[in-house]
């Protein structure tokens, strides 16, 4: 029987990132599929036969084609236990990105071929690289024609700034596409032909691909493997780790071709859970997965998974010790004990009871309103904190309300939980009605869907004309600042019951602070605990 810290060295846990349309979900579908967790490519079997994406559950993803939750799915393929997290590709649910991130010990930057790298992927980039997650890079949609593979390369060190390796290389693109150098293993898989062809040591120069590959495609990959084994980059397993040097596969995820070889190298060079940074009772420590002590913390919470039971579910990442169901730990944030019943291993809107699990896998715990995005849960004596999940100002504002006076009960509890989700920020003004923010107009739409379908609450929206959003310094006098706005300022609260103050724009803002030189104005505050 295997050691907890053997069984630990299995688990790797992965984001997936991307820009929107660059085969993200395409490709998770793939690594699923060869992991056994479907059994059809794209699509899996629900109820009345319906067919759509593992992970785009919510109705309004299906109908629109896009993602706009994080799933987490979790497969076994050749001995190791895999969480794959699928973040939502649309800017507007960035925030939902950010703090699936916190959770992840690798990612996998998905790149179309002919495209390059595009603006939301540079975004994602940056939190990874800001905390030092190593990322493995996958140049899609090859059998469509793509740009120079050498630029593709250069861009990741031009425009993200990051080191590259190539692992895999194409063989043409588009209709002269006809396959993959797996350089590190020295075999070339035919995408035709389906089959993988051993090179002897010669490699490339090397007679077996004579009459295998069009002259024109051998003639170019043999000077472009030169060129790579000249002047590329070493493979550096230590920068790697670092997040300072990036593997670069190519295929094409819709094809399934080079998905493959990708999961298998990443599998290879992913790193197992490691060591999380935390403060226990104000100092900083380290936590370790091989400690006893049990310790984890919420990074997302997800309301109405599943519609015909209503229920919450918060994701909990496990950093330490072993859970067990049933078992008594401490919540941080409020210092009580709280007993975890019920919980479940989760595949989108799957689940399957979970009697124990360990440090690398991600549980859902059942929630009937205790937990909040960022909570810590612990068997460690005294005030364990993790690292604070990234908050961000929401830059669109409405004030809402429900069309039916009647449904004012379900409205109130549909935006509650919504707001605890993190789906949208809500705030409450002086006279105590409902001001939700967002970072782009989808969260809006996404909202009013959800209120309607999953609370019967249809709402009416009006939009402010304000997009900055300033949160009052401590020890600031309320009286004195309500008597000094007015209608190019709004006052509101956030849940938290801390004052903030939207303005029109950033010159109003400006103007506001000129003129009022005395009152203070904070950007952002630790919002999620008390790290």
């Amino acid at each position: 029987m295997s050691t907890r810290q053997e069984e630990i060295a299995k688990r790797r846990i992965f984001g997936i990132i991307s820009h929107p349309d660059a085969g993200k979900t395409t490709l998770t579908e793939k690594l699923l599929l060869h992991g056994g967790a479907i059994r059809e490519a794209g699509t899996v079997k629900a109820r009345r036969n319906s067919k759509f994406a593992t992970s785009d559950w919510m109705e309004i993803e299906k109908q629109r084609g896009i993602s706009v939750t994080s799933s987490v799915m979790q497969f076994e393929y050749q001995g190791k236990k895999i969480s794959i997290m699928d973040t939502p590709g649309h800017n507007d649910f960035g925030e939902d990105t950010y703090r699936i991130l916190t959770s992840v010990d690798s990612a996998v930057m998905v790149i179309d071929g002919a495209k390059g790298i595009e603006a939301q992927t540079k975004k994602l980039f940056k939190v990874c690289a800001m905390r030092g997650i190593p990322i493995f890079t996958f140049i899609n949609k090859l059998d469509r024609e793509t740009k120079d593979a050498f630029d593709l390369v250069q861009e990741l060190e031009d425009v993200l700034g990051i080191a590259s390796v190539p692992i895999t290389w194409p063989i043409g693109s588009g209709i002269n596409f006809e396959g993959i150098y797996d350089i590190q293993k020295n075999e070339v898989v035919l995408y035709k032909a389906q089959k993988t062809l051993k090179l002897g040591e010669d490699g490339v120069f090397g007679p077996e691909l004579e009459g295998m590959i069009a002259g024109y495609n051998l003639s170019t990959l043999r000077d472009e493997i030169e060129l790579i084994t000249g002047a590329g980059n070493e493979f550096d397993m230590d920068a790697i780790e670092k997040g300072k040097l990036s593997p670069v596969f190519f295929g094409s995820a819709l094809a399934d071709f080079g998905t493959t070889q990708f999961l298998e190298h990443f599998l290879d060079m992913s790193p197992a859970p490691g060591v999380r940074k935390a403060k226990l009772n104000g100092e900083d420590i380290e936590i370790r997965p091989e400690d006893e002590d049990f310790s984890g913390f919420i990074f997302k919470i997800q309301a109405n998974m599943n519609p015909a039971h209503r229920d919450r579910l918060a994701f909990f990442r496990i950093c330490s010790g072993t859970f067990e169901r049933g078992m008594e730990v401490k919540l941080s944030r409020t210092g009580k004990n709280m007993k975890l019943a019920q919980s479940t291993m989760l595949m989108a809107n799957e689940r399957e009871n979970v009697e124990t699990a360990i440090a690398g896998d991600v549980i859902g715990i059942y929630d009937t309103g205790n937990y909040q995005i960022g909570d810590t849960l612990s068997t460690v004596r005294g005030e364990l904190f993790f690292e604070p999940l990234p908050t961000f100002p929401a830059e669109m504002f409405a004030l809402v309300s429900p069309k039916d006076t009647m449904k004012a009960k379900q409205f109130q509890k549909g935006v509650d939980q919504l707001a605890q989700e993190g789906a949208i920020q809500v705030y409450r003004n002086q006279y105590n009605e409902v001001v939700v923010g967002a970072v782009g107009q989808l969260q809006f739409e996404v909202f009013e869907y959800r209120l309607k379908n999953e609370y019967n609450a249809a709402i009416r929206m009006d939009r402010l004309d304000m997009s900055v959003v300033r949160w009052l310094g401590e020890g600031m006098d309320l009286e004195h600042v309500k008597d000094v706005i007015d209608s190019r300022q709004m006052l509101v609260f956030d849940h938290f019951q801390r004052p903030l103050l939207l303005f029109a724009n950033q010159f109003t803002l400006n103007y506001f602070q000129e003129k009022h030189e005395d009152i203070k104005l904070v950007e952002a505050l630790d919002v999620v605990n008390k790290y």
